[in-house]
């Protein structure tokens, strides 16, 4: 009997099945940037498709969560990034977005103030995450860490 090989996923299907076997596991996502030796944020952004994985990250990823061979290939896939893969109703992201919105133009005039003209990278960038313990309910710090980079005059 011939076993009919598993059509190709793409990098949103890969990270889709990735997910749910997280979900099924009891692994938390700091156990999973453990096992490959990266940051959980950047282990978390890009199991959820906005980071590209080596096939070694793959294979030991797709180890711990039991994924299929094809899983596990398509997460070695370029990162499919941007608003399309943000599910922007989801209620932490939404209140993120008007973090921003209500934020966004004095964060812009502080980084002016402070570097000068241009933007803060969200490429050459860290991101962490943390539980801040506080008597009136626990609260969360992101911080964001992305290289100034000045525009330039030619």
């Amino acid at each position: 009997m011939s076993v009919t090989p598993l059509p190709p996923l793409d990098r949103k299907q890969a990270s889709a099945a990735a997910l749910a076997a997280k979900r099924r596991s009891s692994l938390r996502w700091a156990d999973l940037g453990k096992a490959i030796g990266m940051s959980t944020e950047w282990t978390t952004a890009a199991l959820l498709g906005q980071h590209p994985l080596t096939a070694e990250q793959a294979a030991t990823l797709g180890s711990a969560l039991e994924l299929d061979e094809v899983v596990v290939e398509a997460l070695t896939l370029p990162a499919v990034r941007g608003k399309d893969v943000v599910d922007t109703s989801e209620p932490l992201v939404y209140r993120l977005q008007e973090m921003v919105q209500v934020y966004g133009n004095a964060i812009t005039e502080l980084v002016r103030e402070e570097f000068g003209d241009g933007i803060v990278s969200a490429i050459d960038f860290e991101m962490d995450l943390e539980r801040v313990a506080d008597p009136k309910g626990d609260r969360v710090r992101i911080t964001l860490n992305g290289k100034f980079l000045p525009y330039r005059s030619w």
